[in-house]
C-alpha cells in the first residue's frame, strides 16, 4: 500500500512455477511466507514447470494466456529472469507488458547470463537482448558483479543490486568439529559435485570421519553413479525440505557451494543463517556473501584442488569453523533478513507505480 494513495500496487508477477525445485521458486516462496500478497495484491503465473519439453512448451502457452487475461488489471510486471531458454520465455511476456504500457521490474536471476549472452549469441542476437533488458523501468541483480556485468549493456541507472533474503531462524547452539559436509541445490556439473566427488577421498584419508550430505535432485545419472560408488562417505539424501533440511542445516558444521557460475545461493544464505562454515566458489554473487577469511572460505571454481585444501582448513580447525560460522550467522542477519528485503521491493513498486524512475543502488 502506498502511503501518498492509500491503495495497494497491483503486481503481476511471473516465474517458474512455485512447485519447482529451484532457486528462483525459493526466492518467491519466501516473499510469500514474508507477506508480499498480504502488501500488495499479487498475482503470480508459473510459467514452466517440471516435465518433459512438450509439456513445458504446453504450460508455457497455457501461461501466456493467464497473462494476457491478468495484464489489464495490473499496473507493475515483475518479471523473474534466467538466461537461455528462461530468456527467450520471459522476452515474449516482457515485450507484451511493453506494448499494454505496464511498468516493468525485470528481476535477473541467471548465472550463467555472461556465458549465454557473450558466448551463445550473435551480434544481432546480443542487440536484441538489449533491448529487451532496456525495457524494464527497474533492473534488479543479485550482486555487485552482477550490476557491473549489465551495467555495460543497458547503463547503470536502472539498476538495483537487491540480493535474495531468507527468513533468520532462531539461534541456537551448534557443535563444530563433527566433520559433516552439507551441499544442498541441484546436483550437476555446473554446480561443481564433479570436483566435490573428486575431493572426497582426499579428505578421508586424512579424516576417516569425514561425511558429505548431498541433498538435491540429480541431473546427471554418471555423478549420481559416482557418488553411490563412495558411500562409504557420501550420503544422498534425495531433495529435502522443510523440517529436514533445517535438520541437516542445524547438524552439519560445514557447508560447500562449489558452483561453476551462480546467480547468487539461497542455499548459501541459509548455512550462513545457521552458522555454518562455508566453502564456496569465487563466483557471480557469492563474494557479497562469503567474504574469504572472515564469513568463510572462497576458492577457485573448477578446482577439485582448491576445494580440497578449503575443506581441510575447516576439518582441521573447528575454531576456525566456529569463528567463520558465527560471522556468517551476523552477517545474515544484517544484510539478508527477508523482511528488510521485501521492504527495500516494496519501495521499489511504490516509486515506479507513483511514477517516479528508479534509479539504481
Amino acid at each position: 500500500m502506498t502511503e501518498k494513495t492509500g491503495r495497494r500496487v497491483r503486481v503481476l508477477m511471473i516465474g517458474p512455477d512455485r512447485s519447482v525445485h529451484g532457486g528462483i521458486s525459493g526466492v518467491v516462496n519466501n516473499y510469500y511466507d514474508a507477506g508480499l500478497d498480504r502488501a500488495v495484491e499479487l498475482r503470480y503465473i508459473g510459467t514452466m514447470a517440471e516435465g518433459t519439453k512438450a509439456s513445458k512448451l504446453l504450460w508455457a502457452a497455457k501461461a501466456y494466456i493467464r497473462f494476457l487475461t491478468a495484464l489489464p488489471g495490473c499496473g507493475i510486471v515483475h518479471v523473474n529472469m534466467a538466461s537461455d531458454v528462461s530468456y527467450y520465455r520471459k522476452s515474449i511476456f516482457i515485450r507484451t507488458a511493453k506494448l499494454c504500457r505496464k511498468k516493468i521490474v525485470i528481476h535477473q536471476h541467471g548465472g550463467n547470463f555472461p556465458e549465454f549472452y557473450e558466448r551463445q549469441l550473435s551480434d544481432r542476437g546480443r542487440a536484441r537482448v538489449k533491448r529487451v533488458l532496456s525495457m524494464g523501468d527497474a533492473f534488479l541483480v543479485l550482486g555487485t558483479a552482477w550490476k557491473d556485468f549489465f551495467g555495460e549493456i543497458i547503463g547503470r541507472e536502472s539498476i538495483t543490486v537487491l540480493p535474495d533474503a531468507i527468513r533468520i531462524p532462531e539461534r541456537r547452539e551448534k557443535v563444530y568439529g563433527e566433520h559433516r559436509i552439507l551441499y544442498l541445490g541441484r546436483l550437476c556439473e555446473t554446480k561443481g559435485i564433479g570436483e566435490l566427488l573428486t575431493a572426497m577421498p582426499v579428505l578421508r584419508q586424512s579424516y576417516p570421519d569425514v561425511r558429505l550430505y548431498l541433498a538435491g535432485i540429480w541431473e546427471d545419472d554418471r555423478l549420481r553413479e559416482r557418488a553411490a560408488a563412495l558411500r562409504e562417505c557420501v550420503t544422498d539424501l534425495g531433495w529435502i525440505d522443510g523440517a529436514e533440511k533445517q535438520k541437516y542445516l542445524q547438524e552439519c558444521d560445514i557447508f560447500v557451494m562449489p558452483s561453476h557460475f551462480e546467480g547468487q545461493s539461497v542455499s548459501v544464505l541459509e548455512a550462513m543463517a545457521y552458522s555454518c562454515g562455508i566453502v564456496a566458489s569465487e563466483t557471480g554473487g557469492i563474494p557479497d556473501m562469503i567474504i574469504n577469511g572472515e564469513t568463510g572460505l572462497l576458492v577457485a571454481p573448477e578446482n577439485a584442488a582448491a576445494l580440497a585444501d578449503g575443506l581441510s582448513e575447516l576439518l582441521a580447525d573447528p575454531a576456525l569453523c566456529q569463528r567463520l560460522g558465527e560471522n556468517a550467522r551476523r552477517k545474515a542477519e544484517a544484510e539478508y533478513s527477508i523482511d528488510h528485503n521485501m521492504e527495500r521491493l516494496l519501495a521499489i513498486y511504490d516509486s515506479l507505480s507513483r511514477g517516479e524512475p528508479e534509479h539504481g543502488k
